[in-house]
């Protein structure tokens, strides 16, 4: 499900990630590289128009990876080794972008966010269809969100021991 169809199924965990990845405007996104291994790359990210999008440069490796396969995780960053703000992971599939509508709304979002944006057609765009989503938090205990279409979003908090 794309991005607005997932704020409507789970909106605490919609909102949170909105949060955090418009505070960082950067995820890892981890794709899968055409011999098979698994490949992570830094990649902004932008929320506009219902969509979460992910701009890339023209023929990088990891829009290669994704034309080819979509399957895709996106990572929050870690903010150091203890990491107070835990994991944040979605993981779908890349929507392959090229209707105009769409990219100008990713380019008013990135322009907003950082006074530039890519020229067309110079460039890759991919939106996120969210199949699942976790976050992972350490310290005080465990916190685990795990969300899925089929069994919504379960909380769970497992103290230290």
């Amino acid at each position: 499900m794309r991005w607005q169809e997932f704020e409507t199924a789970c909106p605490e965990f919609a909102e949170f990630a909105d949060a955090r990845f418009r505070a960082d405007q950067l995820v890892l996104l981890g794709t899968l590289s055409k011999d098979g291994w698994p490949r992570v790359t830094p990649c902004e990210i932008d929320l506009a128009a219902g969509e979460l999008f992910l701009g890339m440069m023209w023929q990088s490796m990891k829009a290669l990876d994704l034309l080819r396969d979509p399957r895709l995780l996106v990572h929050s960053l870690p903010s150091g080794k203890d990491n107070p703000g835990g994991d944040i992971k979605l993981y779908g599939q890349a929507v392959d972008i090229r209707d105009p509508q769409p990219r100008r709304a990713f380019q008013e979002a990135i322009r907003a966010r950082i006074d530039w944006a890519p020229d067309e057609p110079e460039f890759h765009l991919f939106a996120l269809d969210v199949e699942r989503a976790a976050y992972l938090k350490f310290g005080g205990g465990m916190t685990l969100w795990q969300w899925d279409p089929k069994r919504g979003l379960r909380q769970e908090l497992r103290p230290e021991h």
